[in-house]
């Protein structure tokens, strides 16, 4: 019989890192070191993108490190504290088992969190950095090909935007080749959550679609940005 015990470890998980990964930062930092509300200028986003264009390299980076490690450190903590429930079948919650959606669920909260953050009546940002966040804490391999295939394709497309959709669409497909062996259920997670994150980017979709959508910079600008 499938362990019951680890339900209420799971939703604690899911509450804890949909809150932790809420919380803004680029918006607090760009209050903090850059003096500016990044909402009120380029294309109003927290992410490390709109951070960069309003506020400079020194608000965005930053930004970009926080938002990865939300990611990276909800799912590192979350794993050991549901394996601790089970006890002897914790293995059950690695990829490829019977409960690895499990950890795709808390995935889904980080995620969830940072897109619809709590704190800014459901609105935040487009997901990429905290995803790649959520991908190194569940398997880091995963998430340098990730990388690898963003960082490709912004460089020769010069579209953040670009890499971000593309990136994020084919979670599933990596996800899969990763773990073929993968239930049903934590592909159908994976898969939410990356076209998630195309959703999230469905304006720059319009933008790109229009061929008005801005190309990668790194100076400040006050003008509309891809992300």
């Amino acid at each position: 019989m499938e362990p019951i015990s680890y339900w209420p470890q799971l939703i604690a998980c899911m509450v804890a890192s949909y809150l932790i990964c809420g919380i803004p930062f680029g918006l607090i930092l760009g209050r903090l070191m850059g003096h500016v509300d990044i909402r009120k200028s380029g294309s109003g986003n927290i992410g490390t993108t709109n951070a960069l264009r309003v506020a400079g390299p020194k608000v965005a980076a930053p930004t970009l490190l926080f938002d990865v490690l939300k990611g990276v450190v909800c799912i590192n903590v979350s794993r050991p504290v549901i394996a601790a429930a089970l006890g002897p079948a914790a293995y059950l919650i690695q990829p490829a088992e019977a409960l690895d959606w499990v950890i795709s669920l808390v995935a889904l909260a980080c995620l969830y969190g940072h897109i619809f953050s709590p704190y800014l009546k459901f609105h935040g940002g487009k997901g990429i950095a905290t995803g790649v966040g959520i991908l190194f804490g569940y398997f880091w391999p995963l998430a340098l090909v990730h990388l690898a295939i963003f960082i490709v394709l912004v460089a020769i497309t010069k579209y953040v935007s670009v890499g971000s959709i593309i990136t994020a669409a084919v979670v599933p497909l990596t996800m899969y080749i990763a773990f073929p062996n993968m239930t049903f259920a934590s592909l159908a997670i994976w898969a939410l959550l990356g076209w998630t994150v195309v959703w999230a980017h469905r304006g720059n979709i319009r933008k790109l679609l229009a061929g008005n959508e801005n190309k990668l910079s790194f100076k400040k600008s006050s003008g509309d940005t891809s992300k």
